[in-house]
C-alpha cells in the first residue's frame, strides 16, 4: 500500500527508488566495467594521461588527455558515482574524440562525500580549486585558459551546475565568466528531495549546504549556454531534475538546449559523449566550437 506522500506525489519508498539507480537500470555494473574498459582501449590509443595534483590531498589530481592542437580549447569533465564513488581513470572513454577534434580533456579525481562525513560542499570545493587550478595552469599542457567547458553526469553533473554557478570572481579572484559552457547530463540541480530521500544516510546537508549547492536556485549567476540531458529510462526524478532546471534556465531568458535520449538509461546515455555521431558526442563537438551545429533547434525542444 502507498504510504504518506513525502515529495510530490511519492511516497518514502517510490522517492528512495528514485535516487536508486539500480532500480531502473539493472545493468548498471556492466555499463560502468564498459566505462573502464573503453577507457583502457582510449589509452591504448592515445597514450596514457597526464597527472597533477590540483590541491596537497592524494586524492586531489586530475587526469589530462592532449590533444596535439597547440593552444587548444579545455573540456572538464566531471564524473558521476552517486558523490561516492567513481575514479578519473575510468572516464576517459572519450579522451580519443576529443582529442582527435581538438580539445584536452581533463578528469579530476575528488574525495567520495562519506570519507569526510557527508559534507557536500568539501567535495564541491575540491571540483571548484581543480577547475581553478586548469585555468591558471593551462599555457602548462598546450590549453587555452579562455576557452574552458565544463561537462558532467549523474552528480558530476549536479557539481558541473554548482560550478557553472559559481562566483568566480569573489570566492576565486578568477574571471565569473572562465566557464564557456556546460552540459549537463542526468544530473541533480535541487537537492531538496536528495535530502529527503535514502541518499541522506551519507550525504549530510543542511539548510544552509542545500540552499548553497541547488544549481537552480542560483540560475541568476549562469553565465554560460548550457545543454541539459537526460535518458528516457532515467529515474522519474532525474528526468524532472533535468526538465525543471532547463525550463528555469529558459524562464531566466539563457541559452539552453534540453536533449532526450529514447531508450538508453541513467548509465548508458553518457556513453554517446565518445562517438562524433551520437547524440552527446554530437552536442559536445558542437557546443565546443569543434565542428558547425547541423541546424538551429528550438531550445526546449527534445532532439
Amino acid at each position: 500500500m502507498k504510504g504518506p506522500r513525502v515529495w510530490l506525489d511519492m511516497d518514502q519508498a517510490e522517492l528512495d527508488d528514485a535516487y536508486n539507480q539500480t532500480v531502473y537500470a539493472p545493468n548498471q555494473q556492466q555499463v560502468l566495467q564498459r566505462y573502464a574498459d573503453n577507457s583502457q582501449v582510449a589509452r591504448t590509443r592515445v597514450g596514457e594521461p597526464l597527472r597533477f595534483a590540483y590541491g596537497d590531498d592524494p586524492i586531489e589530481g586530475l587526469d589530462i588527455y592532449p590533444t596535439d592542437r597547440p593552444n587548444a580549447p579545455i573540456a572538464i569533465f566531471i564524473h558521476g558515482g552517486a558523490w561516492r564513488a567513481g575514479l578519473a581513470r575510468n572516464y576517459g572513454f572519450c579522451a580519443e574524440l576529443l582529442g582527435r577534434y581538438g580539445a584536452h580533456l581533463v578528469v579530476p579525481d575528488f574525495t567520495a562525500v562519506q570519507d569526510v562525513a557527508g559534507n557536500l560542499a568539501m567535495v564541491a570545493d575540491q571540483v571548484k580549486r581543480a577547475v581553478a587550478w586548469v585555468y591558471r595552469h593551462a599555457a602548462h599542457f598546450g590549453g587555452d585558459p579562455q576557452r574552458l567547458h565544463v561537462l558532467g553526469h549523474s552528480s558530476g553533473a549536479h557539481l558541473a551546475g554548482v560550478l557553472l554557478t559559481t562566483d568566480w570572481a569573489n570566492e576565486f579572484g578568477l574571471p565569473q565568466d572562465l566557464i564557456k559552457s556546460g552540459l549537463c547530463c542526468s544530473g541533480i540541480f535541487d537537492l531538496k528531495p536528495v535530502r529527503l530521500s535514502a541518499r541522506s544516510s551519507y550525504v549530510h546537508l543542511t539548510d544552509e549546504s542545500e540552499q548553497a549547492l541547488s544549481a537552480q536556485r542560483h540560475i541568476a549567476r549562469l553565465n554560460a549556454p548550457l545543454i541539459v540531458a537526460y535518458g528516457t529510462l532515467e529515474t522519474p526524478e532525474f528526468q524532472r531534475q533535468s526538465r525543471d532546471f532547463a525550463a528555469a534556465v529558459a524562464d531566466a531568458g539563457k541559452p539552453v538546449q534540453l536533449l532526450v535520449a529514447e531508450g538508453l538509461n541513467h548509465f548508458e546515455i553518457i556513453e554517446t559523449l565518445a562517438q562524433a555521431d551520437s547524440l552527446l558526442g554530437r552536442a559536445a563537438l558542437a557546443q565546443i566550437g569543434l565542428i558547425a551545429c547541423a541546424a538551429k533547434v528550438n531550445p526546449l525542444t527534445p532532439t
